[in-house]
């Protein structure tokens, strides 16, 4: 069996303002939480005891998914009082696991299709110390990019730099040999990425990357966080929280959560989704946008890839592009 880690304590400072009152991971995407899509996929790959890795607004998980058994896991909570970085975070978490047994970790801000199982599954055979969920982009500038011998065997690690020496890079996901976690200090702020894994390649230690193509993108900007939605609600990705959801509406176009209110003159598309207990009024037309829980669109809106937060009130006639609605008012997202 194979235990796991999500790391789900980032502030996401490149989300703002979206995150001013909720964390990241906790953001609707296809009408549920980031975190709740990546539960389902560990879940899907035989993954049923994790750990939440906690620090920023940290109090908002635990009301929602509570201990994991409405869903059939097991969910506990590691709680950063001060933010200990990547490494930091694993090892705090660690804590909580058995210490036998192999662990995957979840960065909070990915949403990805590739095959968890194999990953797991090509650790396994090799007895590795990590293996990495590697995928390919056209520009690696704005990721770690790893690079890789014929054997799979990581060469090299190297965070964002100007002139990537691959196009291979660290898509987020791990899959540790217990016996890594001491290698990284207790109770110190270290980056798992910076420090960990490249230690770790220099002292000779079996580090794997598992190559995989499949969808996958950084949901850590708005633009990407409603291009995810969108993609999802599409079926340009799955997603297993999905699969077993009893939706109000799941037209392609557009997903309805059970417990909206949608006028039969309302106009929704590319993607958009609308959270349970959202209102949309009659002749709204919105395209490629997020509408969370017991938000009100009010008659004759026209959104355009918007996010509207939870509780908040779009006005009657408003005619929106690329903007945040919260409960205080309307921000002009970043372009």
């Amino acid at each position: 069996m194979t235990q796991g880690i999500l790391l789900v304590g980032g502030m996401g400072t490149r989300l703002l303002p979206l995150t001013r009152s909720v964390p990241k991971p906790m953001l609707p995407i296809a009408g549920l939480p980031v975190t709740e899509h990546q539960l389902m996929a560990a879940k899907d790959a035989g993954i049923t005891s994790i750990v939440l890795a906690a620090s920023y607004l940290s109090e908002v998980f635990i009301p929602y998914f509570g201990d994991g058994s409405r869903w059939g896991i097991h969910l506990q909570y590691a709680v950063e009082t001060e933010p200990l970085g990547t490494g930091g975070a694993i090892r705090n978490a660690a804590k909580f696991l058995n210490g036998l047994e192999n662990i995957a970790i979840f960065n909070g801000d990915v949403l990805s299709s590739h095959n968890l199982a194999k990953q797991i599954e090509m650790h396994e055979s090799r007895d590795a110390d990590v293996t990495l969920h590697l995928t390919e982009v056209s520009d690696a500038r704005a990721y770690g990019c790893v690079s890789t011998g014929k054997d799979g065997r990581v060469s090299a690690f190297n965070e964002k730099m100007e002139n990537p020496i691959a196009n291979t890079i660290n898509a987020g996901c791990y899959i540790f040999n217990p016996r890594v976690l001491l290698d990284i200090p207790v109770e110190q702020v270290v980056s798992i990425e910076r420090d960990i894994f490249p230690q770790l390649i220099e002292s000779r230690r079996k580090i794997y990357g598992y190559i995989d193509r499949s969808y996958w993108i950084d949901i850590g900007t708005p633009q990407t966080l409603l291009q995810g939605s969108s993609d999802l609600v599409a079926g340009t990705s799955r997603s297993a929280a999905l699969d077993s959801l009893n939706l109000d509406r799941h037209m392609g176009d557009y997903l309805a959560m059970e417990g909206s209110i949608i006028s039969p003159s309302a106009q929704l598309s590319g993607g958009t989704s609308v959270c349970r207990g959202a209102s949309i009024g009659d002749g709204a037309k919105m395209e490629g946008s997020i509408i969370s829980s017991n938000a009100i669109v009010l008659r004759n809106v026209t959104l355009t890839k918007c996010f509207v937060a939870e509780g908040a009130t779009v006005d009657s006639g408003s005619h929106l592009s690329h903007a945040y609605v919260g409960r205080d008012g309307v921000t002009a997202l970043i372009a």
